[in-house]
């Protein structure tokens, strides 16, 4: 365990399972602090995500340095960022602080400016985002916030909102909603529980072929098979 330590020289041996113990460490914290850290950065965030960066890149490239400095620092901050979250779901203060309310930057088409200047963003930007949720005309917006998580929310108005089944009173069929069951020859205990199936039940919905040899097959809401892609020996 002496690649932990500082040393003046470390072999290729002890290098290679710094990285991996560093990179393991990293897999329990990211775990720990959950999904939030890791979909979209808040300002929270990318806090705990530069620091932890930082504290784990110089031991893994520095052999002078120990990683077990590093790691109690890494727990140290975890647990900081969890509290941290915790106390801002209890104090409507801290919550302010750590995801502040979406900035309102259009309503009814009109552009607001002081908001625009507060999020800190040029109007190109702005328009790049419309963009990106095809609305070309900034008057087609009935509203257009500046989220924490740095993305614009944009609903058009409902004279420009595509015309729907409901809107023509047209019957259409009931959401039919498709998940993988077998990828790559496996299949997903977990889901043949949800809907109260077995592997005998899957097997025979896949006939002629094998559950190995089935890369990709899929079951929707109404339990119907679909196998969508075999190995080439099929």
């Amino acid at each position: 365990m002496d690649f932990f330590k500082g040393q003046e020289t470390l072999t290729a041996v002890e290098w290679i399972l710094r990285s991996v113990v560093g990179f393991g460490f990293l897999l329990v914290a990211a775990k720990l602090m959950g999904q939030r850290s890791i979909s979209q950065l808040r300002f929270l965030d990318f806090i705990i995500a530069l620091t932890l960066g930082n504290i784990i890149a110089h031991p893994l490239s520095d052999e002078q340095l120990g990683l077990t400095g590093s790691m109690i620092t890494t727990v140290s901050l975890v647990i900081l960022y969890i509290a941290a979250i915790w106390f801002s779901l209890k104090i409507p203060l801290l919550k302010r602080f750590f995801d502040p309310p979406a900035i309102t930057l259009i309503q009814n088409g009109k552009l607001n400016y002081p908001n625009l200047s507060k999020a800190k963003l040029p109007i190109e930007f702005l328009y790049a985002e419309l963009r990106k949720s095809n609305v070309e005309d900034m008057t087609k917006v009935a509203f257009a916030a500046w989220e924490p998580g740095g993305t614009l929310s944009v609903f058009v108005q409902s004279d420009y909102q595509p015309v729907t089944p409901k809107d023509l009173k047209l019957a259409v069929q009931p959401f039919n909603l498709t998940k993988p069951i077998i990828t790559d020859g496996h299949m997903e205990h977990e889901l043949l529980r949800e809907i109260g199936k077995d592997r005998a039940w899957l097997e025979s919905e896949i006939r002629p072929l094998d559950l190995k040899d089935v890369i990709l097959a899929t079951v929707d809401s109404k339990l119907t098979v679909q196998v969508h892609a075999v190995r080439e020996s099929y």
